[in-house]
C-alpha cells in the first residue's frame, strides 16, 4: 500500500461487466481486484480507490458528479485523446467560465449515469462566470455522441 492517501468511492452498479469495461476505458487500466460481484480500481490518474459492486443504484443518490483535477490543459487533452480513442462518448467544455472559475474540461458518463469530468482550473473568477449560480453544477444530457460545447451554450458545469 502507498503512503499517499486515496479517496475511496463505492458504487452499486446494475451491470458489473459493462461498468468494468467503461472504467477500464476511462482510467486506461485494468482493475486490481476482481471477485464475483465486486471489482476494485486503483487508477494511476488520481489518488482513488474505486469499488464497483453488483447492486441497485438508489433513486435518491445525492451525488451530482465526480471530477479529477489535473495540472494543466495538456493533461486534459492527453486524457481526452486517450478516452476518445477508447470509444467512450465525451462532452468538451474548453475555456468555460463557471462556478467562479475558468476551466478546460471534458465529461464522460458511466453506464449507470454518473458523470465524471477531467479538468484543469485555469484561473479563479470574481464573478460566477457565463452561467448563473443556479445553473452551475447541474447535470447536462449529452445526447450520446461526442461533441464540443461552447461556454455560452451550456447549462451544466462545476469544478
Amino acid at each position: 500500500m502507498s503512503d499517499c492517501p486515496k479517496i475511496h468511492l463505492s458504487f452499486p452498479v446494475r451491470d458489473l461487466d459493462r461498468s468494468v469495461a467503461f472504467y477500464q476505458q476511462f482510467f486506461g487500466e485494468a482493475p486490481v481486484k476482481t471477485r464475483p460481484g465486486y471489482v476494485k480500481f486503483l487508477p494511476s490518474i488520481a489518488p482513488l480507490n474505486l469499488v464497483l459492486y453488483t447492486g441497485r443504484k438508489d433513486a435518491d443518490d445525492a451525488a451530482n458528479h465526480f471530477g479529477i483535477e489535473v495540472r494543466d490543459r495538456a493533461s486534459v487533452m492527453q486524457h481526452l485523446r486517450r478516452i476518445t480513442a477508447s470509444g467512450l462518448d465525451t462532452r468538451e467544455e474548453m475555456n468555460v467560465d463557471c462556478c467562479h472559475a475558468n476551466q478546460d474540461k471534458f465529461w464522460v458518463k458511466d453506464p449507470d449515469g454518473r458523470e465524471w469530468e477531467i479538468y484543469v482550473l485555469n484561473r479563479d473568477l470574481d464573478e460566477s462566470g457565463a452561467r448563473g449560480d443556479d445553473a452551475c453544477c447541474a447535470v447536462q444530457e449529452t445526447g450520446g455522441t461526442s461533441g464540443q460545447a461552447r461556454a455560452s451554450d451550456l447549462s451544466a458545469c462545476c469544478g
